[in-house]
């Protein structure tokens, strides 16, 4: 007789088939990961941050080998080392950061794209990742080592604030910086302590305390928490931070933490969708998940004699919006360490969806139960490509969930705890630093 799956053995096969995806849609000469698996599409230097952190969790799983781990790891760092810095319109990044998107096969700027803050930390993260787990004495571990060693203080942070105190949003050598700033809480926080941390450039408290300074407290729902209204911004950063029972000023100041935060923030969102405001099909207590995302727009059709608009890529978010349906099952699971009695069983009704049949590298990334397909195969629409940056917080956070390896390993990461106390943090596994520092 057939047994039933555990609930480690769904997580597994969902984290193991989703971790595929940096295993195949990679140019495997420069470690480049493509965006999504739209033909043509570029690589993402977000994306190839998440793979990075993934190769150590496809290790401990048996999902590849320690040596085509080393491998795909110094054929990234290698390629980033190497690739040109410069302020020609082609080039592969300036400063010590990166364009968003960049050629799958020369690794120059594609699509006339920002050199991009925030992917940069993400990817600089990725290789955090990678030096804290390959620490063995052999050459290749230690060459992984070196290679983020150089890569990390090459960023300069200081240029990244364009004379302000925040960091910009990025810059383009056409027109120059972007008119933005990362203010207002976000998926900027990894942004914002790798920036403390750096060996090198690094910025004083000052920009944090202005970074907290636009943060926005807000009741949701029963829920009163630091508000961000899509889903994905409340788990970035947490892929690699535990911020379990540490606390910086401001949230010293609610008497909880981060990790308290975000939990908040996943009840919140499964309460609106029970709630469904707006009576959109498909949602409830097992069925949510808005996030910045893809959808089947831009248009509007009218759906039992309403005219509904729907969106392409939005940073879909409650309370306020937007929102035209479209759930994102990867962004659910990556609130899995936050609340796992509720993410879990919305994991089931996903699968009685068929979210995952057919489908190479695991859930559909979003779907919208109110738009119908037009097509025999579904009754409603669903996103036709998978997408790195969805791909990896699946991963990592069911990892954080099973085993806390990647928290574990970054907490091993002196540039982060470096940041993390520059930033005010105390408290819990980081304990209070004898002379908190204020200045870099």
């Amino acid at each position: 007789m057939r047994q039933t799956p555990t609930c480690s053995d769904k997580l597994e096969e969902i984290q193991r088939k989703t971790f595929d995806y940096f295993i195949h849609e990679v140019n495997n000469l420069n470690g480049l990961v493509a965006d999504t698996i739209e033909k043509g599409a570029p690589a993402s230097i977000a994306a190839v941050g998440l793979a990075l952190s993934a190769y150590p969790v496809g290790v401990e799983r048996g999902f590849v080998t320690r040596s085509e781990a080393i491998e795909r790891t110094l054929a990234t760092l290698r390629f980033f080392h190497s690739s040109h810095q410069g302020t020609e319109v082609d080039a592969t990044g300036y400063q010590g950061f990166y364009y968003h998107f960049l050629d799958m096969r020369t690794g120059k700027r594609a699509r006339k794209c920002e050199l991009s803050t925030i992917d940069t930390g993400i990817l600089l993260a990725g290789m955090l990742v990678a030096a804290a787990y390959f620490s063995n004495d052999t050459t290749a571990e230690r060459e992984i080592r070196a290679l983020t060693e150089e890569l990390y203080a090459r960023a300069d942070w200081r240029w990244a604030l364009n004379g302000g105190v925040a960091i910009t949003l990025g810059w383009n050598p056409e027109s120059g910086f972007l008119p933005y700033r990362w203010q207002g809480y976000d998926e900027a926080l990894i942004l914002y302590l790798l920036a403390l941390g750096a060996p090198r450039f690094a910025l004083s408290q000052e920009s944090y305390a202005a970074w907290c300074s636009t943060y926005a407290w807000r009741k949701v729902y029963d829920y009163e928490l630091l508000y961000s209204g899509p889903l994905f911004t409340h788990q970035i950063s947490y892929l690699w931070v535990d911020f379990r029972g540490i606390q910086d000023h401001y949230m010293r100041t609610k008497s909880i933490d981060y990790f308290e935060n975000s939990r908040r923030a996943t009840y919140a969102q499964r309460q609106y969708a029970i709630d469904n405001p707006n009576g959109f099909k498909g949602y409830g207590e097992n069925c949510w998940g808005i996030t910045a995302s893809l959808g089947p727009g831009p248009l509007t059709r009218k759906i039992h004699g309403k005219n509904r608009p729907f969106f392409g890529y939005v940073g879909r978010g409650i309370p306020d919006g937007p929102d035209d349906g479209t759930l994102a099952p990867w962004a659910v699971i990556a609130s899995l360490p936050f609340a796992p009695e509720i993410v879990l069983p919305a994991i089931d009704h996903f699968d009685s969806l068929n979210l995952r049949v057919g489908n190479t590298y695991g859930f559909k990334s979003t779907f919208n139960a109110t738009f119908p397909s037009g097509t025999a195969k579904s009754p409603y629409w669903h996103s036709p490509w998978h997408c790195g940056l969805n791909q990896g917080p699946i991963v990592l956070m069911i990892e954080n969930f099973r085993s806390g390896l990647l928290w574990r390993l970054m907490r091993q990461c002196p540039a982060f705890v470096r940041g993390l106390h520059r930033a005010g943090f105390t408290g819990g596994w980081l304990g209070t630093p004898a002379v908190a520092e204020t200045h870099c």
